[in-house]
């Protein structure tokens, strides 16, 4: 088999779904959907806000809390946290964030993870790589590869997650921190998609790498919160979903050197009601390749390529925390992207992350005090 999450690949054993199959913690619930009945499985419950999960290569799970924990999931079995995982910023939205396997896991153990973390001045966003230690129960060699450049009080949008492309470089996603003219300032990260190497050094294709105009690890600008980044694996383009304020969530393509317009332009309001910018279009600035509004507060986002669904080849699966649903998008014949059905409304609470399994399952994990691990196969007839 092989996974994709992130844009790259990794060959994992036939014991993934054998192992999977047996990781259950509760009675499944069939959901049907407008082209077919999914099987919703709960592999594992009692999570402290999960924030992330990843396959390993033997079918178990490892999995954030965004209290500071990372755990493997196994046989349906949390494991103890894993030890010398560094110190994060645990308040508000804070914490110890996403998670992603390096593409030659399997050979050198290695993983990257993010978190908010708190020095002289503040909190922000920072990038991790470190080992999992063969008998699973630590990290070791862990590295700070990347911290924001300038830290700020306040404890929200943080943004966070990692996008890994076909030259297993790290995209991410960074939110304004809740200063929103942070994200129009290209020599400040807030608000931006970086892009940089594994040792945290500067990609030689980014736009501004000779730091004159921009911040050189600064890939696109004018994003408010980017809580959701994947790549397509058919064709190796990006995409984020990311919360808008009152309205306004948005699906965008991050290109090089592009402005993606936040708080200039904007498909929804300020919280009080006011108009954001001067409204939803200025030259310079790109829109959106979809939009919603009211907001959902998208948690992440998958285009869907495997085998277990082939009737949604190549949709956009987007978690969704405050309407508590996965909204499943395509496109048209003219490219046009299309929401189609919002599935689970209500039924698992806050869903937070979400990636495609080496199997064609789904993987998603539930933002809750008592959060889970869920896994959504085609249910048989």
């Amino acid at each position: 088999m092989r996974f994709h999450r992130a844009g790259f690949s990794v060959a994992f054993a036939a014991s993934a779904m054998l192992a999977a199959s047996a990781a259950l913690a509760d009675p499944a619930k069939i959901v049907n959907t407008q082209k077919v009945a999914v099987k919703v499985e709960t592999i594992a419950s009692g999570l402290d806000h999960p924030w992330a999960v990843e396959a390993l290569p033997d079918g178990a799970y490892l999995v954030t809390e965004r209290v500071g924990n990372i755990r493997i999931i196994r046989n349906g079995k949390l494991s103890e946290p894993l030890a010398g995982v560094p110190e994060v910023h645990a308040r508000g939205q804070g914490g110890l964030l996403d998670i992603a396997l390096d593409p030659k896991f399997t050979s050198n153990r290695t993983i990257f993870f993010t978190a908010s973390i708190s020095e002289d001045g503040g909190s922000g966003t920072a990038v991790f790589r470190a080992v999992l230690s063969p008998d699973e129960r630590r990290l070791t060699d862990v590295k700070r590869i990347f911290l924001m450049n300038k830290l700020s009080r306040g404890n929200i949008q943080y943004g966070a997650r990692i996008a890994i492309a076909r030259d297993d470089s790290l995209f991410v996603g960074l939110g304004d921190r809740g200063e929103q003219d942070r994200a129009q300032d290209f020599h400040d990260d807030a608000g931006s998609i970086i892009h940089i190497r594994a040792d945290g050094s500067i990609p030689g294709d980014n736009p501004f790498k000779d730091g004159a105009k921009a911040q050189p690890e600064i890939w696109s600008k004018g994003h408010r919160n980017p809580q959701g980044i994947t790549f397509d694996a058919a064709d190796g383009k990006l995409y984020t979903a990311e919360h808008g304020a009152r309205g306004g969530d948005e699906i965008n393509t991050p290109q090089a050197g592009k402005n993606y317009g936040w708080p200039v332009i904007s498909y929804g309001r300020n919280y009080s009601g006011t108009k954001i910018g001067v409204g939803t279009a200025k030259e310079g600035m790109e829109q959106p390749i979809f939009y919603w509004d009211p907001s959902i507060a998208p948690g992440a986002i998958a285009v869907y390529r495997g085998k277990m669904f082939p009737e949604w080849n190549g949709d956009f699966l987007v978690t969704a925390l405050k309407f508590e649903l996965l909204s499943r998008l395509d496109r048209d014949g003219s490219g046009k992207v299309i929401e189609r059905e919002r599935l689970f409304s209500g039924d698992f609470g806050r869903l937070r992350d979400i990636i495609v399994a080496p199997d064609g399952a789904l993987l998603i994990t539930t933002d809750e005090d008592d959060g889970a691990l869920l896994r959504v196969s085609r249910a048989m007839n």
